[in-house]
């Protein structure tokens, strides 16, 4: 096939005629030769050009639809039903041609003996292109927005709850860059609830109170954590807490089944530990971590069992210090921004064992199977990531990592 850019049609004899003096022998071309030109009022402002993998190219011709997303201070991103991909503009030393209409080789029809000419106009050129790259959504001003009117229970004495600033699913596909089922699954990992139609956060100490009436439901009825049931506890907390609530509760805290037509909840024993133990460190600024075990165990329903491991990527243990001391680190107030989040990390402990920087760049919590704020991407693992930003060595035998840069404390 051979393509030329002209001003007028061009004919056969034409073409041959530079095939020859090109020295090109036009049997080893295909037979159709696409004579082009420009149509009317062509600019290269009229269109924008844009790179699909295999994925998105299937999702477009199945008849879905793609979303640019982002505010005016935000990098703009590209959002399908469930995948998020950043948009770069990519140069390109040749310029494009946008042919409508225009066939491939293998969808031309060769029967036609001899070359023949086609005359296409073209209807526009561009010399880049955006290129699409996943990336993890940006999830971290969802908490922000939820966090301007949580919820804190139904309102008392009459009073009339505040209904600013509350979001329904809508505005925060607008506000937020995300796809849909990645929104949706963040909201249920924040144990976000609709209310009147309005996606809400409960208040930190309204979600404790609710564990804690049914810790203490589950322990005065000598229940199995692993049996609750369902339509019991509603009854015995509702003159406490709306039974929506109660439900709500149970869904975030355990999980749901039906025996002899009855519905149970077995409680997450991980999740109700990890719940437990943020209520007791978030108005401390360090714990005695002996201390810290002690009071956790005694805290939880009876037959639980508390562990440290339930505390990766919320809480930081300091073996270095003398007693050794436990605070607060959730994975979610660290920056997005991979950068940001390893000057962070690194402003707050100079040297970092493997063990404990892991859960912070890496998701690895057993609470959040789709957790979004990690910084490994689908090709990238931790050790690439700590090799990339930080610097390792020995000390008293165990690896360390500090930065690569100065941190700014």
């Amino acid at each position: 096939m051979t393509g030329e850019l002209t001003a007028r049609m061009r004919t056969l004899e034409e073409v041959q005629a530079t095939l020859e003096i090109a020295k090109l022998k036009e049997e080893d071309l295909q037979n159709t030769i696409h004579c082009l030109s420009f149509g009317d009022n062509v600019s290269s402002a009229d269109y924008c050009l844009m790179e699909l993998d295999d994925t998105l190219s299937r999702h477009i011709e199945a008849g879905q639809s793609l979303v640019i997303r982002g505010d005016k201070e935000e990098r703009a991103v590209l959002c399908s039903g469930d995948l998020t991909y950043d948009l770069k503009i990519a140069d390109t030393s040749n310029v494009l041609l946008l042919v409508p209409g225009g066939r491939t080789p293998d969808q031309l029809t060769q029967s036609q003996e001899g070359s023949h000419v086609v005359h296409t106009p073209i209807w526009g050129f561009c010399s880049s292109y955006w290129e699409l790259r996943r990336t993890r959504p940006k999830l971290k001003k969802l908490k922000r927005l939820l966090m301007e009117n949580p919820y804190e229970g139904p309102a008392l004495g009459g009073q009339e709850e505040n209904t600013e600033d509350r979001h329904t699913m809508m505005d925060l596909l607008d506000k937020i860059q995300a796809s849909e089922e990645e929104l949706q699954a963040h909201l249920q990992t924040m144990h976000a609830c609709q209310i009147d139609g309005f996606w809400r956060i409960l208040d930190f100490d309204y979600e404790m109170k609710l564990v804690g009436h049914v810790a203490q439901l589950v322990d005065s009825e000598s229940w199995s954590f692993n049996k609750v049931p369902l339509q019991t506890s509603l009854e015995e907390l509702s003159p406490l807490e709306p039974k929506e609530m109660i439900k709500h509760c149970l869904d975030c805290y355990g999980k749901c089944y039906t025996e002899n037509d009855q519905v149970f909840y077995a409680l997450d024993e991980d999740k109700v530990c990890r719940a437990t133990a943020l209520l007791l460190l978030h108005n401390a600024v360090k714990f005695n971590l002996r201390e810290f075990q002690e009071v956790w165990q005694q805290s939880v329903p009876e037959g639980m069992s508390t562990r440290l491991s339930q505390l990766k990527s919320v809480a930081l243990v300091d073996r270095s210090a003398r007693p050794e001391t436990i605070c607060l680190l959730q994975v979610e107030d660290l920056p997005e921004d991979t950068l940001e989040r390893f000057n962070h990390l690194f402003a707050l402990r100079e040297k970092w064992t493997e063990e404990d920087i892991t859960p912070y760049i890496e998701s690895v919590s057993p609470f959040k199977p789709y957790h979004k704020l990690d910084l490994c991407g689908e090709k990238q693992t931790t050790g690439a990531l700590l090799t990339k930003h930080a610097r390792s060595s020995m000390q008293n035998g165990i690896k360390v990592f500090n930065s690569r840069r100065p941190v700014a404390t």
